[in-house]
């Protein structure tokens, strides 16, 4: 019963203390307590000593009084707006370069639209099907041309071809050349005054840079994504067509959709450093993976297919061991399987003229270090016919300097 008396007490005390003309302040202090006993808890120690202090000096505040915490001083608001916009700006100039280097670029971007026809088969309707992608202006002798890819406009005539500017004008294409081992394609233009993209150095690029991709994904022309790149020379994918054999591939995880083909891939200066080309997908969307043929080696083709008609293949000359392991390494004395294997030479070759041997392990060709079989072959592939070149090769445990004269490979 002790609690009961303390409630009758306490409920006296408030209503005394609030009919007093004077602030009251009333402090009853409750404990519980941790006990040994089965019960749990002791009754509370001031149940026991019914202790009771009074400060007639402050307000009261009764038991069921609320007390709202002090509102933060209008100057800390400030400071802390302050301090949030400072950072704020400093990141917003990070985007202010983005924008300014797309709206550099985008004189030079080209939506594409190919109308094609199908062809299912015997017995079967024909089919017009339109293909969305993008392409970047480039300059070749001062003339303006189209970069894209070979699968965007492959197969449409050329009266099926419509390019688009950002800014709405209409180009008129004259003529096209593809080429399928590298999947480029270039397209000459009836106009002349078109504002071309500056090229950089995609030799220079380095994994974790910065990179920018525009394109038409799903038909939205002048889309712009960004990421980094995520690595380079990626060989031996399989993208659809085998026809593309030729592959040192950078990867990106800026965002590539269907329609981002033949759209360029820029670094933070506004330079165009590859053209989009393929993703990794299960979906047929971006999945973060997506292909990009270097500019160095796109524009290498690009002035080739102009200047003749077609790419000129190199050949060397060697059939190469594209099951080149660790084990096949060891036994020829080296402690990587890093480069090609050679394991035929072809007779009248220029790898025969120039004195090559089953089991030489081809490490270096011209300036190029030669990481695999699939390197080699697109490092021969884009040399140019009739070039001599210096090639270091590990034999019997040594290193030998041949060199050989590249020829051209049969059609």
């Amino acid at each position: 019963m002790r609690i009961t008396r303390l409630r009758r007490r306490f409920a006296y005390l408030a209503l005394a203390l609030a009919t007093s003309s004077q602030g009251i302040k009333s402090e009853a202090q409750i404990v519980l307590r941790p006990t040994d006993n089965s019960s749990g808890y002791s009754a509370p120690e001031s149940s026991r000593q019914r202790h009771v202090s009074r400060d007639v000096s402050q307000p009261l505040i009764g038991p069921d009084s609320f007390q709202a915490p002090a509102a933060a001083p209008s100057a800390n608001r400030d400071s802390e707006y302050q301090e949030i916009l400072a950072e704020a700006n400093a990141l917003q100039r990070q985007f202010n370069l983005i924008r300014r280097v797309v709206k550099f670029v985008s004189p030079s971007i080209v939506h594409i639209e190919a109308t094609k026809t199908t062809d299912p088969g015997k017995g079967f309707a024909s089919s017009r099907v339109e293909e969305a992608g993008a392409g970047v202006i480039i300059s070749i002798d001062g003339a303006p041309y189209v970069l894209t890819n070979r699968h965007v406009i492959h197969s449409a005539e050329l009266d099926a071809i419509r390019l688009e500017l950002n800014d709405g004008r209409q180009l008129r294409a004259t003529n096209v050349w593809t080429d399928p081992s590298t999947d480029v394609a270039v397209i000459r233009l009836a106009q002349r005054s078109l504002t071309a993209a500056r090229l950089g150095n995609s030799d220079a690029m380095q994994v974790g840079d910065f990179v920018l991709a525009v394109g038409s994904p799903f038909g939205l022309s002048h889309s712009v994504t960004y990421g980094i790149l995520s690595a380079k020379g990626r060989r031996n994918l399989e993208l659809g067509s085998r026809d593309i054999q030729i592959q040192n591939f950078f990867q990106t995880d800026a965002a590539i959709n269907p329609g981002n083909s033949g759209g360029p891939l820029l670094n933070l200066r506004g330079e165009i450093v590859g053209i989009n080309t393929a993703i990794a997908s299960n979906s047929g969307g971006n999945e973060g993976i997506g292909f990009t043929i270097p500019i160095n080696m796109a524009i290498q083709v690009a002035e080739q297919l102009v200047s003749q008609g077609q790419l000129s293949k190199a050949q060397l000359g060697v059939l190469l061991d594209n099951n080149f392991t660790y084990e096949k390494a060891q036994q020829l004395g080296m402690r990587s399987a890093v480069g090609a294997l050679v394991k035929t030479v072809i007779k009248g070759s220029a790898a025969e003229q120039a004195g090559f041997q089953v089991g030489d392990v081809i490490v270096q060709f011209g300036d190029t270090n030669i990481k695999d079989d699939s390197h080699l072959v697109t490092t021969v592939g884009l040399t140019e016919v009739g070039r001599q070149v210096r090639v270091v090769v590990i034999r019997d445990r040594r290193m030998r300097e041949l060199v050989a004269r590249i020829r051209r490979a049969p059609s």
